[in-house]
């Protein structure tokens, strides 16, 4: 419920102020589109779990693997060690499906036997009281409200939003016989989820808006509206308006189809998370090895989800969050043709960056952000938003 609420809010949102935004993406430069791009990673880096200096590894690395491929100006081949499946670039879908499909299932199987089940318990008691909707209606309205903000944050999302709404909720006070966090209150599963919900419905507002995906999940939408040969940006509602209202149409059916599944269905989910994981992975595997083929009808393609699989294992065993690194994959190319389009614009002056008020604003918030990440205080803080107990 507080997951349909929040959604419905975050769609709100997005239907009020993306066509205003758009306006003013219009302003965009390539010197401003790089800049933005530049505020973004410094985001994702400063948002992303565990430690600044992994996030920025997997930054690094994602943007170098965004190079392989054919360079735009000259049309010279560049990196593909003349493997003609590379001149095209690496794909995006066998990135994410091997990072964190195959890399997930590995990391599994390496557990013990009784660590896979990912469900053994009887549940009873699904559906929330009337003393529950009382508890839980502040931590909704909280969740939501921060959610929502968090979502067009670049780096943010739902994953930040859902951690840092937990925080809060262990922060506020409990109240006469409030179950503790950890032990079943209801306040630790809605806040979280509205945040969650809020913020995957506003984090389509720079997306659509400027072109920007602000988190993974978006970059994924970056691929998939590629692949169908839509470009995300401002021309999205200009050109193309009947999918962006279909979009906000599909988000309401969608939180509607999230009650009507939810709720009534609850025992049968419950029911599908006992099934055992030996079971489980090999159809995984299937689906995933099905979905990177149809993309481009190469076995190529299955081979480098193998091999990012095991990439992906290794970042799990490693402790780094693989998301940032879509994020540079994604804005890599992006940033590469926006900066040489500017100093082609500025005929080779660096200094169009900061002679342009909006671009000289976004990275003068970009370099405030570093810095004030790396404050002590703040760092400190950051660690203690991710931590999950």
């Amino acid at each position: 419920l507080g997951s349909f609420f929040a959604g419905c809010v975050g769609t709100l949102i997005l239907a009020a102020f993306a066509p205003p935004l758009t306006e003013l993406a219009f302003k965009f430069g390539p010197a401003e589109y790089f800049s933005l791009m530049i505020l973004g990673l410094i985001g994702a880096v400063v948002l992303a779990s565990g430690s600044l200096l992994k996030a920025i590894a997997m930054i690094v690395l994602g943007l170098l693997m965004g190079l392989v491929g054919t360079d735009v100006n000259s049309g010279v081949a560049r990196y593909s060690f003349d493997i003609p499946e590379l001149t095209d670039g690496i794909g995006f879908v066998a990135i994410a499906m091997g990072v964190f499909g195959y890399g997930e299932i590995i990391a599994n199987l390496s557990r013990p036997d009784d660590e896979r089940e990912v469900f053994t318990a009887k549940v009873s008691g699904l559906f929330p009281t009337k003393e529950d909707f009382k508890r839980m209606l502040p931590a909704v309205l909280r969740g939501t409200a921060l959610g929502s903000a968090l979502g067009i944050l670049p780096g943010g999302g739902a994953l930040l939003a859902a951690f840092a709404a937990y925080t809060i909720e262990k922060k506020t006070k409990l109240k006469p016989g409030e179950v503790p966090f950890g032990k079943g209150n209801i306040r630790g599963v809605a806040a979280p989820e509205s945040a969650n919900n809020a913020g995957a419905q506003t984090s389509f507002i720079p997306l659509l808006t400027l072109g920007i995906p602000p988190n993974a999940v978006m970059a994924l939408m970056v691929g998939a509206m590629t692949i169908h040969n839509i470009q995300p940006g401002p021309q999205v509602m200009t050109s193309n308006p009947e999918l962006f209202w279909g979009l906000i149409a599909s988000m309401w059916l969608g939180n509607a189809m999230l009650i009507i599944l939810n709720l009534p269905l609850i025992g049968m989910w419950i029911k599908l998370l006992s099934v055992p994981y030996k079971y489980l992975f090999p159809a995984i595997v299937l689906f995933c090895a099905i979905g990177v083929y149809s993309t481009n009808n190469n076995t190529f393609d299955i081979w480098m989800v193998g091999i990012f699989g095991l990439v992906g294992y290794t970042f799990f065993k490693l402790g780094c969050e693989p998301a940032p690194l879509l994020l540079g994959f994604i804005l890599g190319p992006m940033m590469e043709e926006n900066l040489r389009r500017s100093l082609l614009l500025s005929r080779g002056d660096w200094s169009v960056f900061v002679t342009r008020p909006i671009s000289a604003s976004l990275l003068a918030a970009a370099a405030l952000l570093l810095i004030i990440v790396l404050l002590p205080a703040v760092k400190s803080k950051r660690e203690e938003a991710f931590v999950e107990d």
